[in-house]
């Protein structure tokens, strides 16, 4: 999946992937503070942007998914205010 910036998006492993929203932002906070503050070695460097970028990635894509889920709840298909189960993972 490509982003608007032309760049595709990186993978996201299977660990990431199960995390849920929070659990990505919090970990996605300390890189940053990390790398803001710089700390480390720079082949720790990368690997800590790297590793945030899959963690935004995946916490993007929690963010796609509970929109969608709100515009389900919001509209029907009549474009009427409606609200029904969501049908959720």
């Amino acid at each position: 999946m490509a982003e608007t910036s032309g760049q595709q998006a990186p993978q996201v492993p299977s660990e990431i992937a199960g995390m849920s929203f929070e659990e990505a932002l919090e970990e996605l906070r300390l890189i940053v503070g990390r790398l803001e503050s710089g700390e480390g070695q720079l082949d720790q460097a990368i690997d800590a942007y790297e590793r945030g970028a899959q963690l935004k990635a995946h916490c993007e894509a929690k963010l796609r998914e509970a929109q969608a889920k709100i515009e389900k709840i919001a509209l029907g298909p009549d474009g009427t205010a409606r609200s029904e189960p969501f049908e959720g993972s």
